[in-house]
């Protein structure tokens, strides 16, 4: 391995057909050029995919209420269900694993008509009365003030959690909105937080306009009396919610006087389920980019292989010469082999290389243009590298080992007569 004699030899092997070397190298350069570019754009497709749902907790599901399909204990088919606050205690008292079961209430929407004034200035956001749980359930960073507290919710407190947009339309470039008043549709409510959302990608514009008031307080406001216009509920870490969503449905429809087998009376969204296929889907193309660049670089192995082989041909001469002069078969063997690994992970790191150049190029591009939807950070971890280092060395021994067990077979006086 250390001999210069070995390395001169091995160079001049492969300088003598240097288009053959190069075509040769090329298939291996490409395999792994393929395996890592696949996987860099997986990863990219994964990271701007769950960085929508890393805003939120992934262990969740909302839950509204729609209208029956069915009639059920002398109640009329088509009525609509309503659900109350005693619903969000039954959910807590029949089912421990849910962590947060939080009601929600809502008023205007994102774009909609104005609906909130601060002194001359009107605009139109989308209004959510919640519980102070909330916002670990769909994550806002607090940037000024504080969040909802219970003292807002016991006391009924008419407080307001603003998002950045909000305060763009309704304040001046400079005004401190801490301690202000606006006006919801006609009500006065004070700001105690500012907040921005973690999420950078889809939705944020909309989440940004958004208003969060104390449930009570929207209640006591504008005269929801106990009604809930849908729930958010999470269950802990341990459960997942797609196996608790049978027993949520099940215990809600009993509630609100549905029949069992009606499908269409509580709509849901299983943020968990829709997660794990994402996930699943991922886990799938991360198996189709391993398995595509393993085919690639099989086929640039057994290519080497075919080359080395008219090597060992065209040198026929060569190892009778050595053999006779006393090199013993493994002299041979391991030269032949020592060059298809030097043809292989040469080639193969070339291909890294350029990989690595492509994925710099797209982060590049990404960083200047902004970030696009369900793609970002574009990127392999060393494990990657090391896994194709390895694949790149066994390809190297698997493509030389027949052609150096030929070489070594030779009996040096047929090698000598050889033309």
């Amino acid at each position: 391995m250390f001999s210069r004699d070995r390395w001169n030899e091995i160079l001049e092997a492969l300088n003598a057909n240097k288009l053959r070397t190069f075509l040769t190298a090329f298939g291996v350069f490409w395999g792994i050029f393929i395996l890592v570019a696949l996987l860099a754009l997986t990863n990219g497709l994964r990271t701007g995919v769950t960085t929508g749902f890393a805003n939120g907790a992934t262990n969740s599901m909302f839950m509204w209420g729609q209208s029956t399909s069915m009639a059920y204990k002398g109640l009329n088919k088509g009525r609509p269900v309503q659900f109350k606050l005693e619903d969000v205690e039954a959910l807590k008292q029949n089912i421990p694993a849910l962590q947060y079961v939080s009601p929600r209430l809502q008023l205007g929407g994102f774009r909609g008509a104005n609906n909130v004034t601060r002194n001359e200035k009107t605009g139109a956001f989308g209004i959510y009365g919640d519980y102070p749980e909330y916002i670990h359930q769909e994550y806002m960073d607090i940037i000024k003030g504080r969040w909802i507290n219970y003292s807002d919710i016991n006391a009924k407190m008419k407080t307001a959690v603003i998002g950045t947009d909000v305060v763009k339309s309704l304040y001046d470039i400079g005004e401190e909105p801490i301690g202000t008043y606006i006006k919801i549709n006609g009500v006065n409510f004070k700001v105690v937080g500012v907040f921005q959302n973690p999420n950078t990608q889809g939705d944020s514009e909309e989440e940004a306009n958004n208003i969060f008031i104390p449930f009570t307080s929207f209640a006591n406001a504008f005269n929801t009396g106990n009604n809930v216009g849908w729930m958010a509920i999470t269950a802990y870490d341990h459960t997942s919610i797609t196996s608790l969503k049978p027993q949520v449905l099940s215990i809600m429809r009993e509630q609100r006087g549905v029949h069992p087998d009606d499908q269409r009376a509580i709509g849901n969204f299983d943020k968990a389920e829709i997660f794990a296929r994402f996930t699943g889907l991922f886990d799938i193309l991360g198996f189709v980019g391993y398995f595509v660049g393993a085919l690639v670089l099989l086929s640039g192995g057994i290519g080497i292989s075919n080359i080395m082989l008219i090597v060992v041909k065209e040198r026929t001469n060569e190892i009778g010469v050595r053999r006779a002069l006393g090199a013993s078969p493994w002299d041979i063997k391991s030269q032949i082999l020592q060059e298809s690994l030097v043809l292989t992970i040469v080639s193969g790191l070339a291909g890294i290389a350029a990989a690595a150049g492509l994925i710099w190029v797209m982060n590049y591009i990404l960083d200047q243009s902004g970030p696009v939807e369900n793609f970002a950070n574009p990127s392999v971890n060393i494990t990657v590298i090391i896994i194709a280092l390895i694949i790149l060395i066994i390809a190297g021994l698997l493509a030389g080992f027949i052609p150096a067990s030929r070489a070594t077979q030779m009996k040096p006086v047929d090698a000598l007569r050889t033309d």
